[in-house]
């Protein structure tokens, strides 16, 4: 799994960037941020999606 901050959409809230490989083997891309309610803190998907091309390079580039 690889975890990346998203600067260039963290404006409002801080955005994460996780790219990460399924039980299938596929490559999916998900964009989440961190809520706290009530003293708990909770991961809000934002949105998931199969990884492209160079989405996948980085992953095995920089995963390793």
């Amino acid at each position: 799994m690889l975890t990346l901050y998203n600067d260039k959409h963290s404006e409002k809230e801080d955005r994460w960037i996780t790219i990460g490989q399924a039980l299938n083997n596929q490559i999916l891309v998900v964009v989440h941020t961190f809520r706290k309610i009530k003293g708990r803190e909770f991961v809000r998907i934002i949105s998931a999606r199969k990884a492209t091309k160079n989405e996948i390079k980085q992953y095995f580039e920089r995963s390793g």
